[in-house]
């Protein structure tokens, strides 16, 4: 097995502020780490997320320790998902497939992680066919079908289903002012002392009521705010705003709600904290990024995108996870019919964190069905 190797790829431009950097904006690149083993040139894999750091993903040695080349690339968005466009995201997943290409390997495979799940159910998607012509402000993505070569299979861990799902579950409905992050209602705090655990059917009835009214009233606000601003003659084309309180699902606390081996809290730490923090999911945001990312209208939903691809499938539910759970297996699995299937890692965190027992387990299952394609 070699060293780590640093992979440099030049992507297409995209939006003209989607980097402060200058040199980023004239010459846009993303990085890569990959571990290539000796011998054949016969699997790569790509493992990556919409704007997480996976140069040092913990599969990239184990795979290489396994006969498979496999590379963590970050998209032109890492660290920072402000402006972030799930449409130019795939479009670098893209860039990483031709690069794997490119060094003569036979079959390149995607490996979704967490939000990565989505991200290459998507990519998939518009390899196989090309539907997303525009984003869902209505301005063209300039994607092309030789920005998308098709991979040979997507394997799915700890896998969420896409952000737009996420900020259905995660929202908090008792914000009552979109500027004030401390305004409440106290008959919609799950946090709340009042609401005991374990949740009563009518109080969560009206928590999942109260979310989907919150996110489709800044939802609208979005589309009108974009509206005003391209009508509006010397207007900018696109502004940020902030989201707050984005960490509010009842399956934080109450464990008897999509039960799984998961102990109590967020990924994150204490769930109330992270609620309230500075820096959470879609907390900071533009609107033509919250339509791409986080709204109904986002086209990057990961199990209807998946259903639409015909590789094949492999989905590691990790058991102790606290951000995915049965339900979430049961939408993969249903998505991926009878081109996927399902390997438990019993007792695996969302990030396998403490756990270098699970990585091993992880990358068998991975290896074994990549090298069989």
């Amino acid at each position: 097995m070699t060293q780590l190797q640093l992979a440099v790829i030049d992507v297409k431009p995209g939006a003209a502020m989607e980097s402060q950097s200058g040199l980023q904006m004239l010459r846009p690149r993303i990085y890569g780490a990959y571990r290539a083993p000796a011998g054949r040139k016969k699997i790569a894999a790509i493992v990556m997320h919409p704007t997480s750091n996976f140069m040092g993903h913990y599969l990239i040695a184990p795979l290489a320790q396994r006969g498979i080349c496999c590379m963590g690339l970050n998209s032109r968005y890492m660290g920072n998902d402000t402006v972030l466009l799930m449409e130019r995201a795939i479009q670098d997943l893209g860039a990483g497939v031709q690069f794997l290409r490119g060094l003569g390997y036979e079959k390149v495979v995607l490996i979704g992680n967490s939000g990565g799940a989505a991200l290459a159910s998507f990519y998939q998607a518009q390899a196989e066919q090309l539907t997303a012509h525009h984003f869902p402000d209505g301005d063209p993505t300039l994607l092309h079908p030789h920005d998308l070569p098709p991979a040979d299979g997507i394997a799915l861990c700890a896998a969420h289903q896409g952000r737009s799902k996420l900020m259905r579950d995660w929202i908090d409905p008792s914000v009552t002012d979109e500027h004030d992050p401390l305004s409440i209602d106290p008959e919609l705090d799950m946090y709340d002392a009042r609401h005991r655990v374990p949740y009563s059917a009518e109080f969560l009835a009206r928590f999942g009521a109260a979310q989907k009214a919150r996110l489709d009233r800044l939802e609208a606000w979005a589309l009108e705010r974009l509206r005003l601003l391209r009508s509006t003659p010397g207007a900018p084309r696109d502004q940020a705003f902030v989201v707050y309180r984005t960490h509010a699902d009842p399956r934080c606390v109450d464990l008897s709600i999509d039960a799984n081996d998961r102990a109590p809290g967020s990924v994150w730490g204490d769930a109330r904290q992270v609620n309230y923090s500075a820096n959470a999911m879609g907390r900071t945001t533009s609107l033509t990024a919250f339509l791409s990312q986080w709204s109904s209208r986002s086209q990057a939903d990961g199990p209807s995108n998946l259903a639409r691809t015909t590789c094949p499938k492999l989905l590691l539910t990790y058991t102790a996870d606290q951000s995915t759970f049965p339900s979430t297996r049961d939408a993969w699995m249903r998505a991926g019919g009878e081109r996927i299937r399902n390997v438990d890692i019993v007792g695996g965190n969302h990030y396998l964190a403490g756990q270098p027992e699970l990585v091993p387990r992880a990358a068998d299952a991975i290896a074994e069905w990549a090298q069989a394609l």
